[in-house]
């Protein structure tokens, strides 16, 4: 039991470390990370069209699922193992030191609207290229986009909020089990199974969804503005909400109460 709780103090005294490494970051080094993460992120709903593409409705809806699920977790895996900055990832991390009251709110809201702002970007630029090269180089057909996009438009904004708080509590689960993962292999299979998940249940995604919503708005007829105007604000609000309280707070939570000196013991390593 001893061991259990040691190992969840590291995680969590990383967790900070490297939250407040973050926070302190300028603000150019911020955007540029955000951007390339968003850019980045695009590849998986590409690959995921393209996968429906090929299939041309000649599979079952079990293995268009899969599919489409695994190649979702493909920008995941660039972005969360190139150590860009993805805003879902940070509504917990960054969230962490302002607990620990090692930072302030007004930091973390400069990180979060730096990098959603950059990441918002780098999705639409990618976005915008893809629905353009995907069907000229034959990789995809509109209605792949389309197809991609419908499942997050679809559900009415309660619900559609609460797949956003599932999805923003996984999404900070990632960056926990990653933190305790010891090698790079480990870490992989982490990303891939929470961000399969995802993929997998059409749960909504803030920033990966952005992209796919995007591409069913330039590419088909089929999203409206508003459509996607919707579903970012409601996405938003849920993977924010999710991510913050079922992780960062319950976590924190947890492994403070579960040791009256996690605080001495953080500032103690600190200036150790």
């Amino acid at each position: 039991m001893e061991h259990t709780q040691t190992s969840s103090k590291h995680i969590l005294r990383q967790q900070i470390e490297e939250g407040l490494t973050q926070l302190q970051r300028s603000a150019d080094g911020l955007f540029l990370s955000g951007l390339s993460a968003g850019l980045d992120l695009g590849f998986g709903p590409l690959v995921a069209a393209a996968a429906l593409t090929l299939l041309g409705g000649s599979g079952s809806a079990l293995v268009e699922q899969l599919l489409v699920a695994n190649a979702y977790t493909i920008g995941f895996v660039f972005v969360i193992l190139g150590r860009t900055e993805l805003f879902t990832e940070y509504t917990t991390l960054a969230v962490l030191p302002v607990l620990d009251r090692r930072a302030a709110v007004t930091r973390l809201g400069r990180l979060w609207g730096i990098v959603y702002l950059a990441n918002l970007i780098g999705g639409l630029v990618f976005a915008a290229v893809a629905v353009v090269v995907g069907p000229a180089f034959g990789i995809t057909e509109p209605a792949a986009f389309g197809a991609i996009a419908t499942p997050l438009i679809a559900p009415a904004s309660v619900t559609l909020f609460g797949g956003a708080l599932l999805a923003g509590w996984l999404m900070g689960l990632v960056s926990w089990l990653v933190a305790a993962a010891q090698e790079t292999i480990s870490r992989v299979f982490f990303v891939w199974l929470i961000t399969f998940v995802i993929g997998f249940t059409h749960l909504p995604h803030s920033i990966a969804g952005n992209i796919e919503v995007l591409l069913g708005l330039f590419g088909t007829t089929t999203v409206g503005l508003a459509e996607y105007g919707r579903f970012l604000a409601v996405a938003t609000a849920g993977n924010a909400i999710g991510g913050t309280t079922f992780v960062a707070l319950l976590k924190y939570s947890h492994v403070v109460r579960g040791g009256d000196r996690f605080g001495a013991e953080s500032e103690s390593e600190n200036n150790g």
